[in-house]
């Protein structure tokens, strides 16, 4: 670099190309195709609702969790939203080093997670302070990616720091094609101290979607919504919109199909297609009275001649036809083949590049998050409106929403909120390290020691808050009596701890064992059957919110996931009448542990047994 600055000539070197690297840069991809032998286990005494509930909280590395999630959830994640660390010089990020043993990583290290990995602080004297932020966010953003339906989107909150490298990152794991969008969001109206010249008063939220995204809309401003200035006689909100085609191609020759006679009885105020002695015939004209056409086909107009209001025009001199638009979108009517209706702002509105609103700053975070816990606990939370906006552009009612660096879990109660207020059915994956908090911070003294614990404890009383919420609404609207049950939220959640595998060495490299050990039991002591399970779950692409049932057949455990597609016991001494009965049932998937057959008879009969009742199971041995 020195020669060639001193230089009038091109120095010899190396042939430049457009490219994006950084040191260690190889390693991070390799760390992200590296496969995984950890674990999940269940805690029950921690979760809300376990048996029934479809949300999941998981603690523990978020790359160790994604890799594991991949396995199950691959091509089923609707939408991704993650708050990372920033990069300020304040914040802790990972250091996935392998290379050095545990007691040299307490010597060098702030805190560790329970994988070995370290989290260091990055201060802006690193020299690699760049470095070690991509390193830790690039495997984790091309595992996640593997989780995304291919309608799905990655939603990314992040500042001035690491926002040009956050999207070279984000254009090299999903391709420039894929980049929606980046908003500008109003975050903080007073504008932060952090600078020296400019009071930052905005963040940014970055979108790549795969290749079929659409964003959602937002909801309408109250300005937009005064616009349903009536009401039908069933107190139903809507207002009136033209049915002629406004605006080009509105010629009758550009779809002739489109161009038809309505005809209307001014004293019924009936309309209809066919035509009737005395009834006005109104056509689809322009302005300077040529043939328009309708933007609705006949199917359309024929099956919503109700919502049909014809108008006289004294200016015009001839009538006209509106239909009725309803605030409510369930009850417009649905759209045919023929349709060319080019007003379809209904309940949404597209979402601009420029977020503002005293909703969306991380003050109102703190008061929520305040209102919960009587301490807000974070500097900068988002508000629970934000989140909610993201949800309106990357979700439906029926999505799975992960959240992997969650936090004080803001996006699990925009979840459970947004489902209360539009019924809907989606499910949140929260994924949290379980980071110490400071001891002489606020957290530390209420009794949350960790920041996954104060996340699990807000999603408890959220979802206490939401469910009350909703039912005073719904009584106050003589939905509900006082004393019958609300409409059905999920509010609950399982917690899934990240472990070593449940399995000893002797499992994965036999050949590296002595002969002793070959005998000795392949699972390690501390490991109960539900642990087993829920390995066995990933294994078998069950997803781990699944419905587990659990009964005695013979005095063993037997676990029934997703009624009965896979059937599982870990017990030992299991005989030939708890094989038969399960058999009987034709699971899908029957998993046992391998020191679990009572006797070298039963495990010669094992798969006669089978053979002769479900010869089509696929059988599994630990």
């Amino acid at each position: 670099v020195l020669r060639q600055e001193l230089s009038k000539d091109i120095v010899e070197g190396a042939q430049e190309r457009y490219q994006f690297t950084w040191p260690d840069k190889k390693k991070a991809i390799r760390l992200a195709n590296a496969p995984t032998t950890m674990t999940l286990r269940p805690c029950r005494e921690e979760s809300v609702d376990f048996d029934n509930t479809e949300n999941l909280y998981i603690e523990g590395d978020n790359l160790e969790v994604l890799k594991l999630l991949r396995e199950d959830y691959l091509g089923k994640v609707k939408m991704i939203y993650i708050d990372p660390p920033y990069n300020t010089g304040n914040d802790f990020v990972y250091e996935d080093d392998y290379s050095q043993d545990t007691s040299k990583y307490v010597g060098n290290s702030c805190q560790l997670d329970e994988a070995g990995n370290r989290l260091v602080q990055n201060t802006e004297s690193n020299g690699r302070f760049h470095t070690d932020w991509l390193n830790m966010l690039y495997p984790r953003i091309r595992v996640a990616r593997d989780l995304l339906t291919q309608d799905g989107a990655i939603f990314i909150s992040i500042d001035d720091n690491e926002q040009e490298n956050l999207k070279k990152v984000c254009d090299e794991v999903f391709g420039e094609v894929n980049y929606i969008g980046k908003i500008a969001v109003v975050n903080n109206l007073k504008g932060r101290n952090d600078k020296k010249d400019i009071a930052t008063c905005h963040e940014y939220l970055i979108i790549y979607g795969k290749s079929e995204f659409a964003a959602g809309g937002m909801p309408l401003s109250e300005e937009q919504r005064d616009k349903y200035d009536r009401v039908d006689e069933k107190g139903n909100a809507y207002q009136l919109r033209d049915l002629r085609k406004r605006g080009r191609p509105d010629r009758r020759e550009d779809r002739p199909n489109m161009f038809f006679p309505i005809y209307f009885n001014e004293t019924t105020k009936e309309c209809s297609l066919q035509q009737h002695e005395g009834w006005i015939e109104i056509f689809p004209l322009r302005g300077d009275n040529s043939d328009g056409r309708w933007c609705w086909g006949r199917e359309r107009v024929q099956a919503n001649l109700s919502i049909l209001e014809p108008k006289y025009s004294s200016i015009a001199g001839r009538w006209g036809i509106q239909h009725r638009v309803y605030l409510n979108p369930s009850l417009n009517p649905a759209s045919s083949d023929d349709d060319d209706d080019d007003n379809k702002e209904e309940r949404y509105s597209k979402s601009k590049s420029f977020w503002m609103g005293g909703n969306l700053s991380s003050d109102v975070g703190r008061r929520q998050l305040k209102t919960l816990f009587g301490s807000a606990f974070f500097d900068y939370p988002k508000s629970v409106d934000f989140i909610k906006n993201v949800l309106y552009m990357g979700s439906d009612l029926d999505s799975t929403i992960l959240d992997f660096f969650s936090g004080s879990s803001t996006t699990a109660e925009a979840v459970m909120s947004i489902n209360s207020e539009d019924q809907g059915k989606r499910r949140f994956i929260m994924v949290q390290l379980p980071e110490a908090t400071d001891d002489n911070s606020e957290a530390y003294k209420a009794g949350y020691v960790t920041i996954s614990e104060i996340g699990k404890e807000r999603i408890r009383r959220a979802g206490k808050k939401i469910i009350e919420e909703q039912r005073m609404l719904e009584v106050e609207r003589g939905l509900f009596a006082q004393n019958e049950p609300t409409s059905k939220i999920d509010i609950g959640f399982r917690v899934l701890k990240l472990a070593s595998s449940n399995m000893e060495d002797v499992y994965y490299r036999p050949e590296d064992s002595s002969d002793a050990t070959l005998f000795e039991d392949n699972v390690k002591p501390d490991r109960t059957g539900e642990d087993l399970l829920f390995q066995v779950m990933l294994e078998c692409n069950l997803p781990l919110s699944a419905k587990i049932q659990t009964e005695k057949i013979a005095g063993k455990e037997v676990f029934s996931v997703n009624n009965g597609y896979l059937i599982a016991c870990f017990d030992e001494d299991v005989n030939e009448e708890v094989i038969t009965a399960v058999a009987k049932r034709k699971p899908y998937y029957f998993i046992m542990r391998d020191s679990s057959l009572s006797s070298d008879n039963v495990a010669d009969n094992f798969d006669q047994i089978f053979q002769a009742y479900s010869k089509e199971t696929i059988r599994r041995v630990l």
